[in-house]
């Protein structure tokens, strides 16, 4: 099977009903990929930041598709799509979509609606407030993401890693141990991530990322990404593909091969 991302049909509507499943996901990695590679790495950054788009077909004049794209982001991440950025993300997406009797218009951004839960009065009460910890940020109030140990994680692969390394840790001796965070904050050059593991052993820090089936298409921005932590300090950064993994003993030898490599 091909890893290649699926394109939409050029020649209907962006927003056609046979292109509605495709043209989010295309639009957001090929632009994120190409910006990489023009060199405009911190549009690629913040285009892999946006959790979807709206694509709504704004004008036909002088036969050209026009679309209005809006850009759905985390609320956290909602004021850092400013004008500048916003012009500069739709400038990579014209050179796309050029060529195609189709242009992009304007670009605008909205911040995701939260799932509600029904105790979000208490979530609202009892949340971090103006002094968060470092702690799932993003995830403080979303009801459908897993805890355990007091800590949260972003999806059941996340969860399912941090439960192999808290066995490992669990084997250590207490002169030995590692370090587990998940999704701890960490600003580096001109960005501020959260990776979805920190793992500290024997006096370094490494990160573990877990991409899930959504990922497709961000390989430019991984890159990069990886590439900044490296430079802030961290040893070692591993991915793990969760399409790759077909069982328990597969989490195991990466967490094992991750830990091997840290401590060399």
């Amino acid at each position: 099977m091909s890893d290649e991302l699926a394109s939409p049909d050029m020649s209907l509507a962006l927003d056609a009903p046979q292109n509605a499943s495709l043209v989010s996901e295309w639009l957001l990695g090929t632009s994120a990929v190409l910006a990489y590679h023009l060199g405009k790495t911190d549009t690629a950054r913040m285009i892999a930041d946006v959790s979807s788009i709206e694509v709504r077909l704004w004008n036909t004049e002088y036969s050209q598709e026009g679309y209005r794209i809006v850009l759905v982001v985390e609320p956290s991440l909602y004021s850092t799509y400013n004008e500048r950025e916003l012009e500069s993300i739709a400038e990579v997406m014209r050179e796309v979509v050029w060529g195609s009797g189709k242009s992009v218009e304007e670009v605008v951004a909205r911040p995701s609606i939260p799932r509600l839960g029904p105790d979000w009065r208490r979530q609202i009460k009892t949340a971090d407030g103006p002094k968060p910890s470092n702690q799932g940020r993003r995830q403080q109030l979303e009801p459908s993401h897993p805890t355990e140990d007091q800590l949260r994680f972003t999806n059941e692969w996340e969860l399912d890693v941090y439960r192999v390394l808290r066995e490992r840790q669990a084997a250590l001796p207490d002169t030995e141990t590692i370090g587990i965070m998940p999704l701890g904050g960490m600003r580096v050059l001109g960005w501020t991530f959260e990776p979805d593991l920190l793992i500290t052993y024997r006096g370094y820090a490494g990160v573990i990322e877990i991409d899930g089936p959504q990922h497709k298409g961000h390989a430019g921005y991984d890159h990069s990404r990886s590439r900044l932590f490296l430079h802030s300090g961290v040893k070692v950064v591993d991915r793990l593909n969760v399409q790759e993994v077909k069982n328990r003993a597969e989490v195991e030898k990466f967490v094992d091969g991750f830990l091997a490599q840290l401590k060399r």
